[in-house]
């Protein structure tokens, strides 16, 4: 089973992309698409049918915006972290602000619960949307404790974290680490909130399973001549339960789609398992 994860910047404006890329990986099972810029109304879905796809969508206008394109029916599909926290998302509790933005999205497919996430970027560090991505990595915490605890426990879960994180989880995943402290999306604290939020209930990065080595990256600057450099960073990830982890056999990084004309500034990555 393979299953990719993909910040469009706008699915509209990249369709064509979109569907040229599943068109060739045809042995791709799942795409997660973030930053999908769409209104469920708006969102593109009969292109993707036609080519034989679910589509499963939960977007917002201009801004945010996740999505699941998936060869097969889907079960179990949440939108938001209200559809697995209930009752603690009440209409007269302020956590409803964490729904506003449309930035989680799961499902299962073959067993696997895939939750495809855009974390907030945060902006610069101290500021209002800096504490924002804290709160929501917090918020991501209760979320996956809450489907692990469905599943079981987390040896038997069978859960697959992806997307564009918005945090390069070391040094080895930013092409110039000296200054990192200081920058947003690689803060130590943003690192720690999400190390608590994910990593540390048992999550791994399935990308260093395989490839131990510096250099490769998943999203490159618009400016400044960032891909033409390889001045990227690795902040597109799939993070996989201990189960999935040991069933992971590739994840590889497709950097071809950032070389097309006016490319989204991610690029795919692709998980491949061998499930029992």
């Amino acid at each position: 089973m393979q299953i990719a994860t993909w910040n469009v910047n706008s699915v509209r404006t990249r369709l064509e992309q979109v569907l040229d890329w599943l068109r060739s990986h045809p042995e791709v099972d799942v795409l997660c698409l973030q930053e999908t810029k769409a209104p469920d109304d708006k969102f593109p879905i009969a292109a993707f049918n036609d080519l034989g796809y679910q589509v499963y969508i939960y977007g917002q206008k201009s801004y945010n915006g996740v999505a699941i394109v998936a060869k097969q029916q889907m079960d179990e599909i949440a939108n938001g972290f209200g559809a697995i926290l209930g009752d603690g998302f009440s209409a007269n509790n302020p956590d409803l602000d964490f729904d506003d933005q449309k930035r989680v999205i799961s499902g299962v497919s073959n067993g696997v619960r895939i939750v495809n996430l855009y974390v907030p970027n945060g902006s610069a560090p101290g500021s209002e949307k800096y504490d924002y991505k804290l709160q929501w990595l917090a918020k991501l915490n209760n979320y996956l404790k809450k489907l692990i605890e469905q599943d079981g426990g987390i040896d038997a879960a069978q859960i697959l974290v992806c997307g564009d994180l918005n945090v390069a989880i070391a040094d080895i995943d930013i092409y110039d680490p000296s200054d990192r402290a200081k920058h947003i999306m690689s803060t130590d604290l943003e690192r720690e909130t999400l190390q608590a939020a994910v990593l540390n209930l048992g999550f791994q990065d399935a990308f260093r399973k395989f490839t131990p080595d510096a250099g490769h990256f998943s999203w490159w600057d618009y400016r400044g001549g960032s891909f033409r450099r390889n001045h990227g960073w690795r902040i597109d990830y799939h993070l996989l339960s201990p189960k999935l982890y040991e069933q992971a056999i590739a994840c590889t990084i497709d950097i071809e789609p950032r070389r097309l004309e006016k490319p989204s500034d991610h690029t795919p990555v692709v998980v491949e398992l061998q499930l029992a």
